[in-house]
């Protein structure tokens, strides 16, 4: 009786490819010493990054890692401490008028929830600028140099910012993409958006895509500032949380 040891190496990497990416390296690699250099190898991953993740057949840029590429894309957020849960862990503190920022938790006074239940914290700002910032090494979370010059995937960055009802703001986001040497390859800066006082207090979201940027980017420097416009003491400035930064083909 043929078993699966009897199959062709091509059949069996065809088979493999259908395997869930997790079992493939949890299970299947650990079967037998073929199953390990095939599991190791390019030809599964680049069958399945074709078949899951759409990759055209034809392409011209061969990645160094395919299993990296195909665990990679898409990818978890990668700003820390998106929704204040850590307090201000992770982001640099540029600026911190009138009584500084704070973080309280949703919906807060005079305002509302987000439409992601999961959130439950927010930063807010003060009567003076408030702004913070978090830079993104691309290299350290996996990417590497030739995925980010020739095939430039895509840079995609998102903010969720909202007013009190009962007071106006101010709010602004810049993102800007870096060289390895700090200097800025591309810049994104919203038009400033102000809130009037007596708004619906709704949280609106701010997005941004990063394309063709070419060559050379190896860092991410997201920011976000604002205020409130009536200068009252304490916190009635913009809100802002979940913020994110993703790499998408």
């Amino acid at each position: 009786m043929a078993t699966m040891g009897d199959l062709h190496e091509d059949v069996l990497v065809e088979i493999l490819s259908h395997v869930p990416g997790k079992e493939l390296v949890l299970r299947c690699r650990l079967v037998c010493r073929l199953w390990k250099e095939l599991v190791d190898g390019t030809h599964i991953w680049k069958e399945k990054c074709i078949r899951e993740k759409f990759f055209k057949r034809d392409m011209h840029w061969i990645p160094e890692d395919w299993m990296k590429l195909y665990f990679l894309l898409p990818t978890v957020n990668l700003i820390k401490n998106p929704c204040a849960e850590e307090g201000f862990q992770f982001w640099d503190i540029e600026d911190n008028g009138g009584d500084e920022w704070k973080i309280e938790t949703l919906p807060g006074a005079h305002g509302q929830t987000l439409p992601d239940g999961t959130v439950k914290k927010y930063f807010v700002t003060s009567y003076g600028l408030c702004r913070k910032s978090q830079k993104i090494d691309l290299l350290a979370y996996g990417l590497w140099r030739n995925l980010l010059d020739l095939m430039q995937p895509k840079i995609v960055v998102s903010d969720w910012y909202a007013a009190r009802r009962d007071c106006g703001c101010v709010y602004t986001l810049e993102v800007e993409l870096l060289s390895e040497d700090g200097k800025p390859i591309h810049k994104y800066t919203s038009e400033q958006v102000t809130i009037p006082q007596w708004s619906d207090a709704k949280w609106n979201q701010m997005t941004h895509v990063f394309t063709d940027y070419g060559p050379g980017v190896r860092y991410v420097r997201f920011a976000h500032e604002g205020r409130d416009t009536q200068f009252w003491a304490g916190w009635y400035g913009v809100r802002v949380t979940n913020s994110s930064v993703t790499i998408e083909l």
